[in-house]
C-alpha cells in the first residue's frame, strides 16, 4: 500500500514509519517539527530513518520520503492529498501532553482540531479506504471502573488534551457517517521505549536519577499506569491496516456504529504502581533515586488500565512485552544516545 504517516519524527511516528517501510509499504511521512520538546530528537529520529529535515527521500528505504508540513495549513494537506494517492493514511501527529494543555490551550486546537478537520477532508476528497488515527486513554478521565471499555462513557475528560482527542473521536464518526470514510480509533496507553518522549516519566525520572536530581512523584507514588511498549503498539497498529472497519450491527455500543467506524484500546493491560515503575528505574540504572513526594496534578488521573479483548479478537495479538524488559530497553539507549 501507498501509506501516509502523520508526525513521522514523533516517538511513535518514528517507529510506525520504520516497520511499515520495513514490510514493504510505500511511506510518505509529514511532521512540522515543532518546539514542544527536542527538536534535535526529533531530527535525530529522521536521521536514523535515512531523512534530513527538509522534503527528502530516504537514503536507508527506496519506499520513504518525508515532506515537512503542518497539519494546520489547509492548503499545503490539501495538495498533498491530492497530489500522493494514498491508499491509507495513520495519523499520529498531534500536540500531545495533558499537563501541556493547561498553560498553552491555543495549539491544542490549532493542532489536534483544526489539523485532524484536514486529514478527515483530505481522507473525504481523495478516496482514501482507511483512516487510522491516534486517541488516547486520557478520554477516559477519571473513570473508576476497570479495566477501561471502549463500551465505558467517556463524556468527562479532565485535560483539554483529552476534550480534543475525544472531539477527535466524534469528528470521526461524523465523517464515517456523511461520507461513508471507514475509520479506525486507537486509544494509546502510555506508550514508552527507545526513542521516546522527554516529556513522558521514563525520560523524565530516567534523566534526573543519572543526574541526581530529585524527581517528583505525584501523588504520593500512588498512581497506577498502563505501561505499553512502543513496539508492541506499532505491531497491532500496522495489523490493522487490514481490518478495514464496516458498517456494525449495533448501535447501541459506543465502539462500533451502523456506518464503517471503530474505537480500540491499545494497552499491556496489566497496570504498574508509580514506585514500582522507579524501583525498576532504579535497578536498570543502579542509582537510587531522590523522591520528592508530590500531590496529585490538574489534569492528571490516578490510574489507567486498557481492556483490549476487542482488539486482540480482530488482530490475533496483545500487548505483552514486560515493563522490566522494556525499560531495560529505554535505559540502555538513553544511555547510549546521550553517551552517559
Amino acid at each position: 500500500m501507498k501509506i501516509l504517516v502523520t508526525g513521522i519524527a514523533g516517538f511513535i511516528g518514528f517507529y510506525t514509519a520504520k516497520k511499515a517501510v520495513e514490510l514493504g509499504h510505500d511511506v510518505v511521512g509529514i511532521d512540522n517539527l515543532n518546539n514542544y520538546y527536542s527538536v534535535a530528537l526529533k531530527e535525530a529520529r529522521l536521521k536514523e530513518l535515512g531523512l534530513d529535515n527538509n522534503d527528502s527521500i530516504s537514503t536507508k528505504y527506496k519506499n520513504l520520503s518525508f515532506k515537512k508540513i503542518d497539519l494546520a495549513d489547509d492548503l499545503s494537506m490539501a495538495r498533498l492529498f491530492e497530489e500522493g494517492c494514498f491508499d491509507q493514511v495513520i495519523h499520529l501527529a498531534a500536540q500531545a501532553g495533558v499537563r501541556y494543555s493547561i498553560t498553552n490551550p491555543h495549539s491544542y486546537i490549532k493542532s489536534n482540531s483544526e489539523g485532524f478537520l484536514n486529514i478527515l477532508e483530505g481522507c473525504r476528497h481523495n478516496n482514501i479506504q482507511h483512516l487510522i488515527y491516534a486517541s488516547s486513554s486520557s478520554v477516559y478521565g477519571e473513570n473508576s471502573k476497570v479495566p477501561f471499555s471502549t463500551k465505558d462513557p467517556v463524556d468527562h475528560p479532565v485535560s483539554l488534551y483529552a476534550a480534543t482527542k475525544r472531539s477527535n473521536e466524534l469528528m470521526a464518526h461524523t465523517y464515517s457517517h456523511l461520507y461513508g470514510l471507514p475509520v479506525t480509533g486507537l486509544r494509546y496507553f502510555t506508550v514508552y521505549g527507545p526513542w521516546g518522549r522527554p516529556d513522558m516519566a521514563p525520560f523524565i525520572f530516567t534523566k534526573n536519577i543519572i543526574e541526581g536530581n530529585e524527581i517528583k512523584v505525584f501523588n504520593n507514588g500512588m498512581m497506577e499506569r498502563d505501561f505499553t511498549y512502543v513496539e508492541d503498539i506499532v505491531e497491532a497498529q500496522l495489523r490493522l491496516l487490514n481490518h478495514i472497519p464496516v458498517a456494525g450491527d449495533n448501535r447501541s455500543l459506543p465502539n462500533v456504529s451502523t456506518v464503517p467506524y471503530v474505537i480500540y484500546n491499545i494497552g499491556n493491560s496489566s497496570p504498574v504502581n508509580l514506585l514500582e515503575f522507579i524501583q525498576i528505574l532504579e535497578k536498570c540504572i543502579g542509582v537510587t533515586a531522590k523522591k520528592d513526594m508530590m500531590p496529585m496534578q490538574p489534569g492528571d488521573v490516578p490510574r489507567t488500565y486498557a481492556d483490549v479483548v476487542d482488539l486482540f479478537k480482530k488482530i490475533d495479538f496483545k500487548p505483552s512485552t514486560s515493563l522490566n524488559e522494556g525499560i531495560a530497553k529505554f535505559v540502555e539507549w538513553y544511555k547510549s544516545f546521550y553517551m552517559v
